[in-house]
């Protein structure tokens, strides 16, 4: 553990009087590694450049002129991992914040302070907070190398070694299961904690696990319990909610986020999600009211996404808007700096206010200049890529169209397999084109599969593996790839030494060969194989 004056804090707080009074107590409890941050976009920008011990952030930073609150703070430190595992974020609120809203926060802080408070509370609570970090912080840096396996381990061993503090353990192997796709491990200790302490987060834990297993009437059954007795448990929403979409309950799904977002309205990817689904399911309203919400609530955020505009336009333009859907692209064109991004949302968005106008030459030029864009954007979603395709479609431009799906199938880190890309042209009544597409993708997974023989043969084992994925990735339930790839990673296996997570790989691609033909001939042969590849290692079957 770092003694007290090698601590660095951050305080993001917009009243100068209130940083002085913190800054003080921190001096008398021997803290001088001091900085300040005046709002969201200050403290973000500090975090960019370099890493704090602690965070102490004011919960009211001004949301409703000068930027977020500490809540979306903290929502955009998580998501775009700002900071770390071991970062200490204690909110300091007032006793009516903390009572209406942060009750409601499933992001939550490593605490939180009432004011006023003392520099005994202050310092009681750093303490408190440094004691339990330097318990963790094996596993969080285990975790972080990406070596869950070992931080599984060291979480059981520090279940029994820190009594008080097992639960936090057990719940951080269950997450550590989940991350690594093993969901009935984590389902058992959701299970075994559950038949001891009744927590929420435990609830919500096996939830999950029965929601990716796609047992949805269980997942069901205990999240509408879960809400009935945590009402404002707000994570367990979310989950309804995309639970209810899994089963093609799609109205329901939007009710469960009207009702979450009634008692949590600050959460933006939540709103995102109550936009989408409404406009889905024809609720123009209701998308038009999450759209604005959360074009408003980003506005000062150092993250805002051009995306949210396309689809606050896309709405007015639904509704048949020009004036309202006018105004939202000058805002994009005024507020966003400029960037490939911005440039193919704007004119994603300019395209559907012509197409409104009836103006179909004005619109064909801007899904080229959309087009174009892409080629140097980063980060846009498969939704507005396929998107940009069937409005190419929709004005005859097919090269265009087919371009930009190409170009979205071969992205490193896209999910859009052949089968998805074809049907995307079949859906828009163009089977010329989706038989092209899918002779193109064809041709590309049968070049990998030659690469991957040619790496293979000449000895470039982990080669050949990488470019099997990227095959398998484009067609994932093409079985020649699929046997080309168990073959390929039980070579490097059996070459260069056991790997825990290439050989889940390979027992998840035989798991697949077997729902799609659980006869194959050459099945048995792999299990075999894989086998004698544990054995080697003296690996438990």
């Amino acid at each position: 553990m770092p003694e007290t004056s090698d601590l660095s804090v951050l305080i993001v707080d917009p009243n100068p009087s209130m940083r002085g009074n913190l800054h003080n107590m921190l001096n008398q409890a021997a803290i001088s590694k001091v900085e300040y941050a005046v709002n969201s976009g200050t403290a973000i920008r500090l975090l960019m450049k370099k890493p704090f011990d602690i965070i102490l952030c004011e919960y009211d930073l001004g949301s409703g002129t000068d930027g977020q609150d500490g809540q979306q703070l903290l929502e955009d430190l998580r998501h775009h991992k700002l900071i770390g595992l071991w970062t200490i974020f204690i909110m300091l609120t007032s006793e009516a914040i903390h009572s209406k809203v942060i009750s409601a926060a499933e992001l939550t802080p490593s605490d939180y302070i009432l004011k006023p408070f003392t520099v005994d509370v202050l310092s009681g609570r750093i303490a408190r907070a440094i004691e339990r970090r330097a318990i963790f912080l094996p596993t969080y840096q285990l975790i972080d190398k990406g070596d869950l396996r070992e931080a599984v381990k060291s979480c059981r061993a520090a279940e029994l070694q820190h009594p008080r503090l097992a639960a936090d353990f057990t719940r951080l192997r269950a997450e550590l299961h989940i991350a690594l796709d093993e969901w009935k491990e984590a389902e058992q200790l959701y299970a075994d904690m559950l038949a001891t302490r009744p927590m929420a987060w435990a609830h919500l834990g096996l939830a999950r696990t029965l929601f990716e297993q796609q047992r949805h009437e269980e997942a069901q059954e205990a999240l509408l319990q879960l809400v009935e007795t945590y009402p404002r448990f707000m994570a367990a929403y979310d989950l309804l909610a995309q639970n209810h979409e899994a089963m093609g309950q799609q109205i329901q799904a939007k009710n469960v986020l009207e009702d979450a977002v009634a008692i949590s309205p600050h959460m933006v990817a939540r709103l995102r999600h109550l936009g989408g689904i409404a406009y889905d399911t024809g609720d123009i309203g209701a998308a038009e009211r999450a759209y604005k919400q959360v074009v408003s609530k980003a506005k000062y955020s150092e993250f805002r996404d051009p995306e949210d505009h396309v689809n606050l336009v896309k709405t007015l333009v639904k509704k048949g808007d020009a004036p309202q859907a006018s105004g939202v692209l000058r805002d994009m064109e005024r507020s966003l700096r400029g960037s490939a991004n911005v440039e193919a949302c704007r004119a994603i968005s300019a395209a559907m206010l012509h197409e409104l106008s009836g103006n179909d030459i004005a619109a064909a030029a801007e899904l080229h200049l959309a087009a174009a864009a892409l080629d140097t954007a980063r980060g846009l979603s498969t939704q507005l890529k396929v998107g940009l395709v069937q409005s190419c479609l929709k004005n005859n431009l097919e090269q265009a169209a087919s371009e930009v799906m190409m170009k979205l199938v071969n992205e490193a880190d896209s999910d859009v397999t052949m089968e998805a890309a074809v049907d995307v042209f079949e859906k828009a009544g163009r089977h010329d084109l989706a038989q092209g597409m899918g002779q193109q993708i064809t041709y590309q997974v049968q070049e990998l599969m030659q690469e991957a023989a040619s790496k293979s043969e000449s000895g470039e084992l982990k080669g050949a593996v990488f470019v099997l994925r990227q095959a398998l990735r484009k067609t994932p339930g093409n079985l020649p790839v699929l046997f080309a790839s168990v073959d390929a990673i039980l070579r490097q296996l059996n070459m260069l030494g056991w790997e825990a997570q290439l050989a889940e790989q390979a027992q998840h691609q035989m798991q697949v060969i077997r729902k799609i033909d659980p006869r194959h001939p050459q099945l048995e042969s792999l299990k075999q194989q894989y086998e004698a590849t544990q054995h080697k290692y003296g690996i438990a079957t």
